[in-house]
């Protein structure tokens, strides 16, 4: 997998957390993601929303897109579309996709970089496959997350921050058998470079087969994590999480992940997961399309917004993808 690596044996470990006095976070309910087509027409599979908003609160949408081998002129992006009122996290594991927004922030995501786009009060932004993935096809394997704002931050001036591979935070396990990649937030004092205005954690995981994971986790946060590829066990209970599921964790001090003894090809070198947690929110939310706003008047007023023109303009040399903003556009 091109997504970042090291060795574990060399990195900082977690420290090992005592079996008998820590408070587990049991694992409440396991999802499996549902497939849909998104964009130009290109596969995800979303485990949420499709739950109750509240067990993912500040998160409002996560799409995980492949791991897909492309043929040559199979690769697709989304066309130009508006947002406004919270993030998205867009972090390409394998394969590369290119940014733009009429913000003037943009650039190409690959092997492990992360983009990071606060739409704020509003921007339109398009995101494409680069013409040699279109040309010449190839692995693609990404995720792109979905933040929520709070209301005193919805009508932030948008903001890009570009993450690049060698910027994550690498740790290893306790027994230094897995390796830890924290993208945003902090994990055992050792904080990621995403910079965010909710509180949140995002890791991505590699746990070696047959080998316990163990987390200390914010008591206020909730906790989930999602099975990018292979097969595991969440939780006290070892409830089997594979690859497209979605645990979400009960109260506690820490959550543990154990991987199976046995991966399949594609996960051979261990079970891939995202952890991921924040602090909800509790916030109405109004929802339609690409706007996240606390009321519906809000969402009306985003539209009409859009339509004016007060969302930025598209670049003239670049308008063969135009959206609207009645578009079920969700990347």
């Amino acid at each position: 997998m091109p997504a970042v690596t090291a060795d574990p044996l060399t990195l900082t470990r977690l420290p090992r957390l005592p079996e008998q006095e820590t408070t587990w976070r049991p694992v409440t309910r396991v999802i499996t993601a549902g497939r849909h087509l998104e964009g130009e027409g290109f596969a995800v599979r979303r485990p949420f929303p499709g739950v109750d908003l509240s067990l993912a609160d500040p998160f409002l949408l996560l799409d995980h897109m492949g791991a897909v081998e492309y043929a040559p002129g199979e690769a697709k992006g989304t066309p130009w579309h508006p947002h406004r009122g919270f993030e998205t996290v867009t972090y390409i594991i394998d394969g590369a996709f290119q940014h733009q927004d009429t913000t003037g922030g943009g650039g190409l995501i690959t092997d492990g970089a992360t983009q990071w786009m606060t739409a704020g009060s509003g921007l339109q932004h398009i995101e494409q496959p680069t013409p040699e993935l279109v040309a010449s096809g190839g692995m693609f394997h990404g995720v792109q997350l979905w933040v929520n704002l709070p209301r005193d931050h919805k009508w932030a001036p948008p903001r890009y921050q570009d993450i690049e591979s060698r910027d994550v935070s690498l740790l290893s396990s306790d027994d230094g058998s897995s390796l830890v990649r924290v993208i945003a937030g902090e994990l055992a004092g050792h904080k990621g470079p995403g910079v965010t205005y909710t509180p949140i954690t995002y890791l991505h995981a590699t746990v070696a087969p047959g080998a316990k994971l163990t987390l200390p986790w914010p008591r206020e946060f909730n906790a989930m994590v999602y099975a990018l590829s292979g097969c595991g066990a969440a939780g006290p209970g070892d409830r089997p999480v594979d690859e497209g599921q979605l645990a979400v964790f009960g109260k506690g001090d820490a959550l543990s992940v154990t991987a199976a003894d046995s991966q399949p090809l594609a996960a051979k070198g261990g079970w891939e997961i995202l952890v991921l947690g924040g602090l909800p929110i509790r916030e109405p939310v109004a929802r339609y399309g690409p706007f996240v706003m606390n009321t519906r008047e809000e969402i009306v007023e985003a539209f009409q917004d859009f339509q004016a023109g007060r969302m930025g303009t598209v670049p003239a040399e670049r308008m063969p993808h135009r959206g609207s903003a009645d578009e079920s556009v969700e990347a």
